[in-house]
């Protein structure tokens, strides 16, 4: 974080302008009579495109207004004469028409304008005209050149001499760009120098190119082409990488000796205020290294740098004090020369003190000083109007002594334009002063009552421009009153000006200049008001962001009120252009997404018309690495390389590590892989190679923000074969039907391959039976044995093999057949200890067929015929019992289980729950009389109970007696009436019910059980139910004990003893 108070930047030129203006000479206003003044020309050497129309500038000012003429060649230039040549209007400036034909080059030469009134004749500079050349390349035929591998050589380049001097480059005939080096360059004469020629310089050939900056036009010269003689002619790339690539190449090492310039001393002249250009360029092998020293001293650090791979030594705007001896070293390491280059530094003319115009009141004495420098010395020649000052009338007034010009009492009669003629042989100075003689009281130029806004604690100053001649004194007063301002805070200029040196309020009020000399006085008065300065009270503070985060920067602002305020920033200090991820506000910048670009210098700018604050952040983007570059492989071994790399730019985050890739073109080309990784402090590094694979290289570069691009590939480097040192990993055998298994793995890759025509030997056996193995040869990763037994255990092995062997003997992994739908689970109980829970248990099938899964118990309630929602339960392989809480004490529950396989569900084991007690089996009765087919079959019944009633009646009605005893099962007691012949007489008493039995259709008779199973309701053994879960059974007729119990004294008789007594 910085701040800087400062004004406006218009501040600062107008004061520099007000500086120069207050040494200055006082200006004669244009409505007073005076001698011309130059006021602007063309450059003394005016080179022009031949294809534009030719402008010589020169403009002048005077009064009366100037004329104008010129001369070419030191001779009058007639304009009239030539229809291509006019003069601008009001203006000296000529113009040379080339529309209407012509040729250019007839109008070069040496041109001079001269500007003239009646009070004298001022001079432009000497303008030499030149027109722009860019002539063609002559044509020639190159041949080859041959050269030995290391030695050195020299392709000049000669180029047409252009006007101005053409930029010299090197490209091939492709226009590609030849690659310079410390080994080939570019010199500055635009010739290019191999310190030593390698075999890999024949890839290309050599053109010179010229582009002339006037036409833009570019002049391409014909391409040399190399044909190298060397000891080793196979050009293996990889060679390139090796630390000694001369020696690998059978190059002969050579100490260095200077291709440019030549010998061991030169010497080189320079003018002051021009660069200085010192260039060595040595030949040897290795590459030689430049270093540059100067004799008695160091290089000036400030004023030189080094170009083109420390070959040139440039030392800017050279001073007298940069002339010596300076030396270049070439060394490698068979030796080291050196070469010494004498500079001289020479000086065209240059201004000590330049003559300025004179204005004097007659009988004033006055002088003219002209004081220039140079190396040599130069000479000083005086003209008056155009004029050598020796041709000239006398003047009685005027004195030459050597570089002054002494005028004593002087009169209306010497006003004239003088010129100072300064020079030597490297170059000229032109000036023009002239003497202009009036009488004029004091006047004032500037408006009157200006108003001056300063900022509090500032230093500035108050303009009083007059003039007079002779010239008047100047005198500034505070609010009309009080003694001269001059000294302490104040200070008064030759023309006017009042400088007070630091503002306060008490400053503020009203100043009057006045203006005195012995023909009158004038006055003018400036208001001044003080304001408060612009201060940046919260200033932004560095930051280190990363990419995509937001950032704010404050910069809030406390300014005067009466003046407008405008915020602005800088980034870099050029204006920031505030794009859609930026938000400016009053008091603050808002970045969001930071990017890389978005690093540097903010400086926030508060402004106002008369001062300004600046405040300055740098903001530091954290941001993913660039790539790293140029990979080199060297140390080329049978299974390891070394790797080399050259970082990239961290981006401000420091690289953690690097991650080195690889990519083989055999079995997946194109497909980078992880190879290895590394800390980021190493840029180098040895890499374990694989058998038989064709390796390429690239870098990646981590740090704290992510992962930079990855680098350019290196060099492929292929390794040589050999058996396979492993087998393939994952090996299984696993069924996909119930009667095959199929065998996998994972297939091994490039670098495991180690050779061509990679496969797999794979082995299979029964494990119980021990049988001879069983094998095949597979190229993929898979294989499917068929007609397996279900779930049976396999040995298997698989091998890799390739051209160049077998691998290791390969582990034995236990694999299975297919599996299959396992049996029902065994012994499946159901018990009830209670009546809030049921409990169920069973055992693992007998055949499960494959490997459990678990179990799936579905389970429902019913209550009769009404069927509760069916739940469906999962349990584990290894759990057997389940506990089940009731919904309520009265229904009953049906169990269906299932073991799980992966092919599915087996068989299933079913049960029931056992019956509730006798008043839920009451409530079943219940619901069961009120069905429609049981009230039927009680129909039913109850017709037949009438027949035999009506039989009975019949048969008693004839008093028939009937044997019963072989149709009854239980014996009679000793009241029983009967006769001697075993027979029965049906009487009232025997239609009574036998006590403690019941009797069924079928004529047994059965003990009163109190299990009350629907299964007993049916004619078969076991109740069946619909899949809507309605009971299908047939009902029997079947009573209560206690119902018997109570009919005992009924009259009624039993349908079952009347059909015991049909019997």
């Amino acid at each position: 974080m910085a701040r800087q108070q400062q004004p406006p930047p218009w501040v600062h030129a107008a004061f520099l302008l007000c500086l120069l203006s207050l040494s200055g000479a006082i200006e004669i206003p244009m409505d007073l009579s005076q001698p011309p003044t130059i006021t602007k020309q063309s450059v003394k050497d005016h080179i022009v495109d031949p294809r534009d129309n030719i402008l010589i500038e020169c403009e002048a000012k005077g009064n009366p207004a100037p004329s104008f003429h010129w001369t070419r060649n030191s001779r009058f230039f007639n304009i009239a004469k030539d229809p291509r040549v006019s003069m601008r209007r009001r203006s000296g400036t000529l113009v040379i028409d080339f529309r209407s034909g012509g040729r250019p080059e007839e109008y070069e030469g040496e041109y001079q304008c001269f500007a003239r009134n009646k009070f004298g004749t001022a001079l432009s500079n000497r303008i030499r005209l030149q027109v722009s050349k860019s002539p063609l390349w002559p044509k020639e035929n190159l041949d080859p050149v041959v050269v030995q591998e290391g030695a050195p050589l020299t392709l000049q380049c000669n180029p047409p001499p252009g006007l101005p001097s053409p930029v010299i480059f090197w490209m091939s005939s492709s226009m590609e760009p030849i690659t310079q080096d410390k080994r080939v360059s570019q010199g500055h004469n635009g010739d290019l120098y191999f310190s030593n020629v390698m075999l890999q310089d024949m890839q290309t050939d050599y053109s010179c190119n010229a582009r002339f900056h006037f036409t833009h036009t570019i002049q391409q010269k014909n391409a040399f082409t190399l044909k190298v003689l060397t000891n080793n002619p196979y050009n293996d790339s990889s060679l390139r990488n090796h630390p000694d690539i001369y020696s690998a190449r059978g190059v002969a090492e050579r100490t260095p000796s200077f291709m440019y310039p030549q010998g061991t001393a030169s010497s080189q002249m320079v003018l002051r205020g021009m660069d200085l250009v010192l260039e060595c360029i040595a030949s040897g092998v290795p590459t030689p290294d430049i270093a540059w020293y100067k004799k008695g001293g160091d290089l000036p650090s400030d004023k030189a740098k080094f170009e083109n791979f420390n070959k040139a030594l440039r030392i800017t705007n050279v001073s007298e004090e940069d002339s010596g001896e300076y030396f270049c070293l070439a060394s490698n390491k068979m030796g080291s020369i050196r070469h010494t280059i004498s500079v001289r530094v020479k000086a065209a003319p240059y201004w000590l003190d330049e003559p300025k115009n004179l204005i004097l009141a007659p009988g004033e004495d006055g002088r003219l000083v002209c004081r220039a420098n140079g190396n040599p010395k130069p000479t000083v020649q005086w003209m008056v109007n155009g004029e050598p000052l020796q041709s000239a009338p006398p003047n009685p007034n005027r004195e030459v002594a050597g570089d002054t010009i002494i005028f004593r009492d002087t009169q209306i009669s010497s006003r004239a334009v003088y010129q100072c003629n300064t020079s030597n042989e490297h170059g000229y100075l032109l000036a023009n002063a002239f003497v202009s003689v009036l009488d004029v009281p004091p006047r004032m130029l500037s408006p009157r009552n200006q108003l001056i806004r300063v900022i509090l604690y500032n230093r500035t100053r108050l303009d009083c421009p007059f003039f007079g001649s002779p010239i008047p004194t100047l005198r500034w007063f505070k609010n009309g009153q009080g003694s001269n301002l001059d000294g302490g805070n104040y200070h008064v200029y030759e023309n006017g000006s009042l400088e007070i040196k630091m503002i306060r309020k008490e400053d503020q009020g009203i100043y009057t200049c006045v203006a005195t000399n012995i023909l009158g006085k004038a006055e003018n008065q400036v208001r001044l008001e003080v304001k408060d300065p612009t201060r940046i009270y919260r200033m932004p503070e560095d930051q280190v962001a990363k990419r995509g985060t937001t950032v704010q920067l404050e910069c809030r602002v406390k300014h005067d009120p009466s003046l407008k305020l405008t915020v602005s920033w800088l980034k870099d200090d050029e204006p920031l252009y505030i794009g859609n991820r930026m938000k400016k506000e009053d008091d603050s910048l808002t970045i969001f997404g930071v990017a890389e670009r978005d690093q540097g210098s903010y400086t926030c700018v508060a402004s106002t018309e008369l001062d300004q604050d600046l405040a300055k952040a740098y903001l530091t983007v954290l941001g993913r690495p660039d790539r790293p570059r140029d990979l080199e492989l060297t140390d080329l071994a049978e299974r390891s390389v070394r790797l080399t790399w050259i970082p990239g730019d961290d981006n401000n985050s420091p690289i953690t590590d690097y991650v080195v890739q690889f990519e083989e073109d055999q079995f997946q080309p194109g497909v980078w892989h992880d190879h290895s990784k590394f800390p980021g402090s190493v840029n180098s590094a040895v890499l374990q190679l694989s058998p038989y694979v064709n390796y390429q290289f690239r870098v990646i570069a981590i740090n704290e923000v992510g992962s930079s691009h990855p680098s350019l590939p290196s060099e492929r480097y292929r390794t040589s074969g050999a058996p396979p040192e492993s087998n393939p990993a994952d090996v299984k055998g696993e069924g996909t039907r119930k009667n095959n298994m199929e065998i996998t793995w994972t297939p091994m890759n490039a670098t495991s391959a180690f050779g061509p025509n990679l496969r797999y030997i794979v082995k299979w056996r029964r494990r119980e039976t021990r049988e001879t193995w069983n094998n095949v040869t597979v190229w993929g990763s898979r294989y499917v044995v068929g007609q397996t037994p279900v779930y049976v255990p396999y040995e298997i092995r698989v091998q890799a093999e390739n051209d160049f062997g077998k691998g290791p003997e390969p582990d034995t992994v236990i694999g299975y057949s297919g599996e299959d739908l396992p049996s029902a689970p065994r012994r499946f109980r159901v018990r009830q200890p209670n009546l809030e829970t049921i409990n169920l248990e069973w055992d693992h099938p007998e055949h499960p067929n494959g490997i459990l899964i678990g179990y799936t118990l579905k389970y429902v309630a019913f209550n009769g015929t009404k069927l509760g929602k069916q739940i469906v339960e999962n349990f584990s392989p290894n759990q057997t019992k389940f506990t089940m809480q009731r919904a309520d004490p009265v229904s009953r529950y049906r169990f269906t289980l299932s073991a799980r396989t992966q092919v599915g569900s087996g068989e299933a084991a079913t049960e029931e729950s056992p019956a509730p007690p006798n008043e839920a089996y009451t409530n079943n009765q219940a619901d069961i009389a009120t069905q429609g087919w049981f009230i039927g079959l009680m129909c039913a019944i109850a017709l037949l109970v009438l027949i035999l009633l009506i039989v009975c009646f019949i048969k008693r009605s004839r008093g028939g007696k009937y044997p019963v005893r072989e149709k009854k099962d239980v014996p009679l007691g000793p009241e029983d009436p009967k006769e001697e012949d075993g027979s029965f007489d049906y009487s009232d008493e025997d239609n009574k019910p036998l006590q403690g039995s019941q009797t069924s259709l079928d004529g047994t008779i059965k003990q009163q059980e109190s299990d009350d199973s629907l299964v007993d309701y049916g004619e078969g053994g076991e109740g069946q139910f619909n899949e809507d879960g309605s009971f299908i059974g047939q009902y029997t007729v079947k009573k209560d004990k206690e119902e018997t119990e109570g009919n005992e004294s009924s009259e009624a008789t039993s349908p079952v003893n009347a059909i015991y007594s049909l019997a």
